[in-house]
C-alpha cells in the first residue's frame, strides 16, 4: 500500500511535458477569441450609418440632406469676446471679481457686435455690482449666475444673442 501512495504523488508532482501542438492551439484559441470580440465591439460601438433607399425616395431624401446642409453652412453666427470686466460684489465689499465672457451672436462679424458687447459688458458689470457671495457658491449658484447673464444679453440685444459663455470668473 505504501507503494502505490508514493507513485500516486509522484504522477501528481511531475511536470507536464511541454508541446508545440498546446501551445498552437492555445495561440489559435486566443486568436479568435480576440478578432470576435473586437468585431463585437465595433459592431456595438459603432453608430449605424444610415443607407439610403432605393428609387425616388432616395432621392429626395438626399435632396433634403444637401439642403439641410447649405441652410447649416450659411447661417451666421459670431462669437464676439466681451471685454474683461472687474469690480467689487455688493456684499461683502472687500471681495472682487472678475469675469471674462462671450457672447454668441446671430449676425455676421462688425463693427455693431463690437458697440453691442460694450453694451453688454456694461450691463453685466451693474449686475455683478450687486451680487452677495452667497449667490456664487457651487454650482448651482453659478448655473443661476450665468443664466441670469445671459437673459440680460439676450434682452440688452433684442434676441440677437443666443448665449453667454462664461470663460473666467474669479474671486478675491
Amino acid at each position: 500500500m505504501a507503494e502505490t501512495d508514493a507513485s500516486d504523488t509522484d504522477a501528481a508532482q511531475a511536470p507536464k511535458s511541454f508541446s508545440i501542438k498546446s501551445a498552437l492551439i492555445e495561440l489559435v484559441l486566443a486568436t479568435v477569441i480576440a478578432v470576435g470580440s473586437g468585431a463585437l465591439l465595433a459592431i456595438v460601438l459603432l453608430p449605424a450609418q444610415p443607407r439610403p433607399s432605393g428609387g425616388a425616395a432616395g432621392a429626395v431624401s438626399a435632396a433634403k440632406m444637401s439642403a439641410e446642409a447649405k441652410t447649416c453652412t450659411t447661417s451666421a453666427i459670431a462669437l464676439v469676446d466681451l471685454p474683461p470686466i472687474v469690480t467689487n460684489l455688493g456684499s461683502p465689499t472687500d471681495v472682487w471679481v472678475r469675469v471674462e465672457a462671450a457672447i454668441v451672436v446671430n449676425a455676421r462679424p462688425t463693427d455693431h457686435n463690437d458697440v453691442l458687447a460694450a453694451e453688454i459688458a456694461t450691463d453685466e458689470l451693474a449686475y455683478l455690482r450687486t451680487l452677495a457671495i452667497a449667490q456664487l457658491e457651487g454650482p448651482i449658484g453659478l448655473e443661476n449666475v450665468r443664466q441670469d447673464l445671459t437673459d440680460r444679453a439676450v434682452v440688452r440685444s433684442n434676441g440677437k444673442v443666443t448665449e453667454l459663455i462664461l470663460k473666467t470668473l474669479v474671486l478675491q
